[in-house]
């Protein structure tokens, strides 16, 4: 029998960088993951290529920039030819079992206008085997598993909803009216268990991905109460809102603290005050300590079943959180805490385990690594590059020395309120931020000013794009963001030649 090759890849949605790396890491309970970072290797630096959900996990997935594959929001297609994660490991005789949800928006050219595929934009990115569902919108397997143990709903909202206890009006971190066993994050754990079993005579791929701790922020018990709002450290934020507002036309085009009544359900008129943002920080802490015991259980049923040495497993975030941050809740922004993700590597034979990496690396690098540890070709499409050198030990000499991502804001049917304060099209509602040692520099399609952080200064509180001192810097960090992007336009066919005795093609990456 040929070398045992598995691939798990865990995706845990909104999880920021810093509950493992950072100001909230001894804040929260995270054992089993710190755990696994003794065992595998961390990389500190880790970025998205891109936001919110859809785009992150399109980026993640195909190994493309935003810029390349163009599903840039949630409900924009992504082409169905696009190779991925999951078109290349079947190439490799796998098959790309999916527990949970890649949201990816079908491309409309390959589907009948009925076909039920155009009606969400959650549906499987192509070529995964969808195992289990578990979609934030509609989850019907859970949505039925909660039925069948005996919660009764009728609007399934309801599920997101803090229940108080005793009947009376629910506060912000009251438990979620079905028991931490029931949860949704439990049922795609068990789901996922009970599937996996019988596949340890082959090679399997499967991508785990917890929709946890995604707003909206509810909780089963304990985990709701798990820890006191009082003992967490307040947010990273300016002296005020105007403050924020004022750094940027960008910035001040929407009060960024109205985003926290859109974390949790049933609370519309909820304020952000102190009070309410640093309970609801706790509820999101609860959350992901929540994940964190079920993703313990799936390492634990590897070691068990005697996989874990023949698994590369992969933990990972699509994106940060602003959690307050900024005045700012969710993932639409300009700043780090909303791009910057965990991710943990562990693979049969690691010599170098609990390292922690300080090189730049983005989401983009995530399937080719996958790829490259399998023997598999990695297409000239993929924009990321292979960790596996930098696993072995031996990180490439031409490596990257800054990370670039990209966020649409806009919406393609109508203006949202962002648009209209700002006057900007579909077409030119986006931005780009390049990150180098010490600046990130953010650019805009429309005709905005850009914005320049220095992170040895002021870090991100400070624009100072317009300051005289920072001119050179400026001109540096756009000349190499003009760069990047002509370097990493699509390659898909770029480097075919047809010839007379036929195409030929070229490695992007040797």
């Amino acid at each position: 029998m040929a070398k045992q090759q598995n691939v798990l890849f865990i995706t845990i949605d909104q999880l920021r960088a810093d509950c493992l790396i950072g100001g909230l890491a001894e804040h929260v309970d995270l054992p089993n993951m710190r755990a696994f970072m003794t065992e595998g290797v961390t990389f500190a630096r880790n970025f998205s290529v891109a936001n919110p959900c859809g785009p992150s996990r399109a980026s993640m997935l195909t190994g493309q920039y935003a810029m390349n594959h163009r599903s840039v929001r949630n409900g924009t297609p992504l082409r169905h030819d696009t190779p991925s994660i999951a078109s290349e490991m079947r190439k490799a005789g796998y098959l790309p079992m999916l527990f949970g949800y890649t949201d990816t928006s079908q491309d409309p050219r390959a589907f009948n206008s009925n076909d039920p595929a155009l009606k969400s934009y959650e549906y499987p990115m192509p070529g995964f085997h969808e195992v289990t569902e578990m979609r934030l919108e509609t989850s019907f397997p859970w949505r039925s598993h909660l039925k069948n143990a005996g919660y009764e709903f009728d609007n399934y909202l309801d599920v997101y909803k803090p229940v108080a206890p005793n009947g009376g009006a629910p506060k912000l971190n009251n438990p979620a009216f079905y028991a931490a066993e029931h949860s949704d994050t439990a049922f795609l754990t068990n789901s996922f268990l009970d599937n996996m079993s019988a596949y340890s005579d082959q090679n399997w791929f499967a991508h785990l991905t917890y929709i946890r701790p995604h707003p909206p922020l509810v909780a089963p018990a304990p985990y709701n109460a798990m820890y006191d709002p009082a003992k967490l450290p307040l947010p990273t934020r300016e002296q005020s809102v105007e403050h924020e507002m004022a750094k940027h036309p960008f910035l001040g085009a929407i009060d960024p603290s109205l985003a926290i009544a859109g974390t949790v359900v049933g609370f519309d008129d909820v304020a952000a005050t102190d009070e309410n943002i640093q309970t609801l920080r706790s509820v999101y802490l609860g959350l992901a300590t929540e994940v964190d015991h079920h993703i313990g259980r799936v390492i634990q049923f590897l070691k068990d079943t005697d996989q874990y040495d023949t698994t590369l497993v992969v933990i990972t975030a699509d994106h940060g959180e602003l959690l307050g941050d900024h005045f700012g809740w969710g993932k639409m922004s300009v700043y780090d805490a909303a791009f910057r993700t965990p991710l943990m590597i562990r693979m049969p034979g690691l010599t170098n385990a609990g390292a922690r990496i300080n090189a730049i690396t983005e989401s983009v690098d995530i399937a080719p690594t996958i790829l490259d540890w399998i023997g598999a070709d990695i297409p000239n499409s993929m924009d990321g590059r292979s960790l596996m050198p930098i696993l072995q030990g031996a990180p490439p000499d031409d490596w990257r020395s800054y990370s670039f991502s990209e966020l649409d804001f806009g919406k393609s049917s109508e203006p949202n309120p962002r648009q209209r304060a700002l006057g900007t099209t579909a077409s030119e509602s986006c931005f780009c931020v390049l990150r180098d040692d010490r600046f990130n520099l953010v650019e805009f399609a429309a005709d905005l000013p850009p914005m320049l952080f220095d992170r040895q200064s002021n870090w991100e509180s400070e624009n100072v794009a317009d300051k005289p001192e920072y001119v050179q810097d400026m001109m540096r960090l756009t000349r190499q963001l003009l760069r990047h992007r002509m370097r990493n336009a699509d390659h898909t066919l770029s480097l075919f030649e047809i010839t007379n005795t036929g195409p030929k093609m070229a490695k992007r990456y040797t």
